[in-house]
């Protein structure tokens, strides 16, 4: 994707929901951060929205497709923005922005996104209805 059509500013007004920095045992032979840790690092960030928003357990069922903008680096800080976009009886569609600041410096630029679902479960794991903050 060119460069100019990807977001570099970090969203000012949010306090993202997990910042973590990539270290060399998250590296595939190419030195780059595997894609796989970024999508659990996201993983572990809706997960967190969504236990909050649900007031209790909750477990991924979906992720919409993921487009890989740019790499990450060992050292790099990773922001992950989390927003509940829409909630169903028992699921919440949670988008998820992960952020790139490198190591040396203060430019930031948005390395992927995603739409996770998650369904909000019982103590058995059987699917039971949301009960957000606003209820």
């Amino acid at each position: 994707m060119p460069e100019d059509s990807v977001e570099t500013s970090m969203p000012e007004d949010r306090i993202p929901t997990i910042r973590t920095v990539a270290m060399p045992a998250d590296t595939n032979p190419s030195g780059d951060i595997f894609g796989g840790w970024i999508m659990s690092q996201m993983d572990l960030a809706a997960a967190s929205a969504a236990s909050r928003h649900a007031r209790g357990r909750c477990t991924t069922v979906a992720v919409d497709a993921m487009v890989f903008h740019h790499p990450v680096k060992v050292g790099d800080e990773i922001s992950i923005f989390t927003e509940i976009l829409k909630t169903g009886n028992t699921s919440m569609h949670i988008k998820i922005e992960t952020w790139r600041r490198s190591r040396d410096g203060d430019h930031t630029i948005k390395v992927t996104e995603a739409v996770f679902v998650f369904v909000a479960v019982d103590r058995s794991g059987r699917p039971r209805p949301v009960q957000n903050m606003s209820s």
